[in-house]
């Protein structure tokens, strides 16, 4: 590890635990210069890495400072799903989403798309173009149904970070994380069958239980620890549950990282019930704190745990290169993915192979996770000064994305027609509940770098929300 990034997670910790107060003047350069025996240009990367993290802030002449509180917004509260399982709808909210372009006219502020215009992944570039140049074609070429071969050494590898002991013959290559759940839900269940979902939840997972004729049942989430395990051992008594699908690191859309102590006891729940887990990973590698946290997967001592990641959040959607370990259920997801696609495209699996192998990933990952937690801190500051009093938020722990969450009776389907003419779009609460609960709720993304337009954005958005509540509560009076 870099001096500079030494010195900055050295001053950070000090920040943290609170030897330096908000308010407080930080040594100088020079002073911290002498003390560690470092260069002031190294001392002056550490103050920018902290400025990165918000744990610095720069006053012209006068050195640097720790940050001021400012007041956050409260967090959400947790939800009441209705606690049996039910058909799930919303396809059309989901549709409405997902099949919206870019267009140059529309911040999209809904959709879960990561920045790709950062330069840490020209390298990911290069490889793509230069495997198109070469005479052997071996991007044309049809790959075996588990994919290329380099490709899962190198996941195995990283799948170290999260506490998994796996090898490449452990792992199935698919088409983005979206074909690993799939997958996966098929192998474990049949249709008819009832799946434990959190609440709120990836729409994703939740449109494919509907299309393959399965129910959901959704279970209280808490935005700091995730699912209720509570709530699930009642669930997992009282009905016939065949899987437990969650996104225990970096949730989306809450954001909270599951404390190990409930994963632990997560699986010991599962093996009690004897029932699979469908562990959604895909934004892990995004945690704002180092070393990423552990999966579930990770304290599966049996094979029921099924865990499913991509590249789509942390490099880009359109590689559409995802993966899944299946364990025990290893032949079904192979024939689930036979039947499905057959084999992944090549061609972008060898560039990341390769972008991996020479390692890009690891810088890009810093990058990618300090510039998402200073996005969240300002994303957070505009929400406290443009939305409604009443707010909630939610304090995301890694990955781009904000839940907010407006009074009982609000309807996040009227606001963002209402921003759709103004040339923005949000996720509607409602497409994160099997059942449509969360309409007062939307999600937000903060991923790209911030800019004037994209702070206009939230402001439209919040000013949006202030003037449908004025007219909910005019039509209450009257």
């Amino acid at each position: 590890m870099t001096l500079y990034i030494n010195l900055a997670e050295l001053l950070g910790t000090r920040i943290k635990q609170g030897f330096y107060r908000p308010g407080d003047r930080l040594p100088s350069v020079r002073a911290l210069s002498v003390e560690h025996g470092v260069s002031l240009s190294t001392v002056q990367q550490a103050y920018r890495v902290l400025e990165d993290q918000a744990l610095a802030s720069p006053r012209p002449k006068s050195g640097y400072f720790v940050p001021m509180e400012r007041e956050l917004p409260a967090l959400p509260g947790m939800g009441k799903p209705a606690q049996r399982p039910v058909e799930i709808s919303q396809w059309e909210q989901v549709l409405e989403l997902v099949r919206s372009v870019p267009q140059k006219d529309v911040i999209q502020l809904g959709r879960g798309m990561p920045d790709v215009y950062t330069p840490t992944i020209k390298p990911l570039l290069r490889s793509l173009a230069q495997i198109s140049r070469r005479l052997d074609l071996p991007g044309l070429h049809y790959d075996n149904v588990y994919g290329v071969l380099a490709l899962r050494e190198q996941i195995a590898r990283l799948l170290l970070d999260s506490g998994c002991q796996l090898g490449a013959q452990d792992l199935v290559i698919t088409t983005g994380c979206h074909e690993a759940l799939s997958c996966s839900i098929r192998a474990v269940c049949e249709p008819g069958d009832i799946v434990a979902v959190d609440s709120p939840s990836f729409h994703g997972a939740m449109q494919t239980l509907k299309g393959l004729g399965m129910k959901a049942l959704e279970i209280p989430t808490d935005p700091l620890t995730g699912i209720s395990l509570e709530a699930l051992e009642l669930a997992l008594e009282q009905w016939p549950i065949k899987a437990i699908q969650v996104t225990p690191s970096c949730n989306n859309p809450l954001g909270y990282i599951m404390p190990e102590a409930r994963k632990r006891a997560l699986v010991a729940l599962a093996q009690r019930f004897d029932v699979a887990i469908i562990e959604d990973d895909v934004y892990g590698e995004l945690a704002y704190t180092y070393p990423r946290p552990r999966t579930v997967k990770s304290f599966d001592d049996d094979g029921r745990v099924l865990l499913c990641s991509s590249f789509s959040k942390t490099l880009a959607p359109g590689l559409r290169v995802g993966w899944v370990a299946p364990g025990r259920y290893l032949e079904r997801v192979l024939h689930m993915k036979y039947i499905n696609t057959g084999s992944t495209a090549p061609h972008p699996q060898l560039a990341v192979a390769e972008f991996l192998k020479n390692g890009h990933f690891e810088p890009h990952l810093r990058k990618m996770r300090t510039q998402y937690q200073r996005n969240r801190d300002l994303m957070l500051g505009w929400v406290s000064r443009y939305f409604p009093p009443g707010t909630r938020a939610s304090r995301p722990q890694g990955s781009f994305l904000l839940w907010l969450e407006l009074p009982d009776g609000f309807d996040s389907l009227r606001l963002n027609r209402a921003l759709l003419a103004q040339g923005v779009q949000i996720a509607v609460g409602s497409i994160f509940s099997a059942s449509g609960k969360y309409r007062h709720c939307l999600r937000m993304n903060y991923a790209a770098k911030p800019t004037l337009q994209i702070e206009e954005a939230v402001r439209k958005v919040g000013e949006a929300a202030s003037a449908l509540l004025a007219q909910a509560s005019n039509h209450a009076e009257h």
